[in-house]
């Protein structure tokens, strides 16, 4: 990577990736787009493109400007939205994704997008959830997911575009607040222990799920982007994790830090089910063997660092 385009770089994942590329590859060199002009001082006044994923002639005349070797393509609905608007979750996952996709065929660049646990169903295995499985989610997510995931290796096996991917995880951050994910309680629980000092849980107590704190995504996303293309298996979707938790467990470490703070439970049927769907735990050894993966954190230390950050906001 030398030149990078980001899409969606506003989003749960986007604006960390694009100050940590910018750390690591020169401002010049790293071009955030979204659909509308950021708020965060941290990108304001800096190089910037408005795009709407699904605008292909707008992608391509901001490529033949800035003439990059990589997209990072990031936008996408997340879980919750998906399932209140399906129809424009395939437009803007599956049709952002295909034209990010000819875009590197056509300019020859590199590759990079997410997928998610998500792209695991009820039928997947739950512990120990191996990197090829069975995958038959249920919700629109999660098919775009699936889809997303073949698409890429399609890509690769047919037109040789350098395509890579992570299944990630939730993903927490005390940058952004939550935008629609299943995972999200586990970023909110932390900003209303703050706030208020009693949450309520839209997610049940022992439901646990796999989760990583934002800086080992970012790291593990530019470190597999870095790694030798000939270590690469299985290239596009790999299983990432750092902890498997649920809310009580995430509660109770945080009152080690905040002994008064109170959970309560309110369970949304519909984001329940989505997580009920997911894995507990998955297996990220294909990760670690292929490309060196290796988390930092995990929640003992990420909710020291959380709690910390959002009382400095």
């Amino acid at each position: 990577m030398e030149r990078i385009i980001i899409t969606g770089a506003l989003g749960q994942i986007g604006t960390e990736l694009t100050l940590k590329l910018r750390e690591r590859y020169g401002e010049e060199n790293v071009l955030p787009t979204d659909i509308k002009e950021p708020e965060d001082e941290q990108l304001k006044g800096k190089p910037f493109e408005i795009l709407d994923v699904r605008d292909m002639d707008r992608l391509k005349e901001i490529a033949a400007t800035f003439k990059p070797d990589t997209i990072m393509h990031m936008a996408a609905l997340l879980s919750a939205t998906c399932e209140k608007d399906p129809q424009l979750a395939w437009d803007i996952n599956m049709g952002g994704l295909v034209n990010a996709l000819e875009l590197s065929r056509e300019f020859s660049l590199q590759f990079f997008t997410p997928s998610s646990i998500g792209a695991f169903g009820p039928s997947t295995p739950k512990e120990n959830t191996p990197q090829v499985t069975v995958q038959r989610p249920t919700t629109m997510y999660g098919v775009n997911k699936v889809a997303g995931e073949l698409l890429c290796d399609y890509y690769f096996e047919k037109f040789g575009v350098d395509t890579r991917g992570l299944r990630f995880p939730g993903l927490i951050s005390h940058v952004k607040e939550p935008g629609g994910g299943t995972t999200d309680y586990a970023v909110e629980i932390y900003f209303e222990a703050i706030r208020t000092g009693r949450y309520t849980s839209y997610i049940d107590k022992d439901t646990n799920m796999d989760m990583m704190y934002m800086d080992d995504a970012i790291d593990a996303t530019i470190k597999l982007m870095e790694a030798d293309a000939s270590r690469l298996e299985d290239r596009n979707a790999f299983n990432v994790t750092a902890m498997s938790i649920n809310p009580e467990m995430v509660a109770n470490e945080i009152r080690k830090h905040i002994p008064a703070f109170e959970v309560d439970y309110d369970v949304d049927p519909v984001r329940q089910g989505i997580a009920e769907s997911w894995p507990n735990v998955i297996d990220a050894s294909h990760a670690v063997r292929q490309w060196d993966f290796e988390p930092k954190y995990n929640l003992a230390k990420m909710t020291e660092i959380m709690l910390e950050a959002i009382r400095n906001k």
